[in-house]
């Protein structure tokens, strides 16, 4: 059964009702081989231009991934940040943009900052940067258009200490040129990376970029030997880390040269404490991953999904008439 639901700019234009409908509906992709997908839909007779009539576009949601950037935790001193005129700006890249202020995709954002030089609250940073960036949906450069929508729809929210900026876009990839992803890197001037924890980032694109490769044991190894053979390259180089199991005993060791033809892994003699039999134990090789061990995706009920999509048809609406 569709749900309709009336909305309204209560700050400009109360009074003024505008509907959206959400639906569940089934149909066939194109590129789907005739299979049916079934899919929520978002939609509204309103209009983003009234003086234009122009129609917005029925919003199809097949896939919940959004990209996400997340400040380290490290910054701020009792959840508030010191920006100040000489550290304000942060550049921000959303999805696939290439063009931006810096000709590289990304647009400086500058926020604001308490004249007396007090810190300011990181749940009020978060709105101030989540308006900032909703706001570069208006002046994209014309070879970054096609992401307005993944502007417009960006979220920013202030949790346990870090900030999450999050992508207006909802598909399939986290990587590559249909990805959906949020990168931050230093503002051109009166940079605020460190300030606001940006530093040291973890981001959903650089987590499904982590592959975990792993190969077996190959020949026996004795503790207090230097080198092991594994099935096949691990894609390992000097000062790698890796980890070797048999199911019982675990064992970290860092590679001290380059794995010779990609299989003989060389360290120092007395990191392994374990023996470990040929064909019995697998080797895997070490790469960072998300500390707070939660999954990737952002959207994760379908409380939140109709909200994105809710969200998505609201801030195309024109309510002025």
């Amino acid at each position: 059964m569709a749900i309709n639901v009336d909305t309204q700019d209560l700050e400009n234009y109360p009074g003024t009702v505008k509907r959206v409908t959400i639906d569940q509906t089934s149909l066939v992709p194109q590129g789907n081989e005739g299979d049916e997908s079934y899919v929520l839909s978002f939609s509204t007779t309103a209009y983003s231009d009234n003086d234009t009539s122009t129609a917005i576009q029925t919003l199809y949601v097949t896939d919940f991934k959004s990209g996400w950037a997340r400040s380290s935790g490290f910054a701020g001193t009792a959840n508030k940040f010191s920006l100040t005129a000489s550290g304000n700006t942060v550049g921000i890249k959303l999805d696939n943009t290439v063009s931006g202020t810096d000709g590289n995709g990304y647009y400086d954002i500058v926020l604001d900052y308490n004249m007396d030089g007090t810190p300011i609250a990181g749940t009020t940073v978060a709105a101030d940067m989540e308006e900032k960036i909703r706001a570069i949906a208006g002046s994209l450069e014309t070879a970054d258009t096609g992401y307005r929508l993944a502007y417009m729809n960006a979220s920013v929210e202030y949790i346990n200490g870090r900030f999450w900026i999050v992508s207006g876009s909802m598909g399939k990839y986290y990587t590559g040129n249909s990805k959906s992803s949020v990168s931050v890197q230093s503002g051109q001037t009166n940079d605020a990376l460190a300030i606001l924890g940006f530093d040291l980032p973890t981001t959903s694109e650089a987590l499904a970029g982590v592959v975990v490769t792993e190969a077996e044991l190959t020949g026996d190894y004795t503790t207090g030997g230097t080198t092991m053979t594994v099935s096949q390259n691990l894609g390992a180089d000097q000062y790698d880390c890796c980890v070797i199991t048999d199911g019982t005993n675990v064992d970290y060791f860092q590679l001290t040269v380059d794995p010779a033809g990609g299989t003989t892994l060389t360290f120092g003699g007395s990191v392994i404490q374990n023996n470990y039999t040929s064909g019995e134990a697998k080797i895997q090789l070490l790469r960072a991953q998300d500390a707070l061990g939660e999954p990737k995706l952002w959207h994760d009920t379908i409380d939140t999904i109709t909200r994105y999509g809710l969200k998505t048809i609201i801030n195309q609406i024109d309510y002025s008439s």
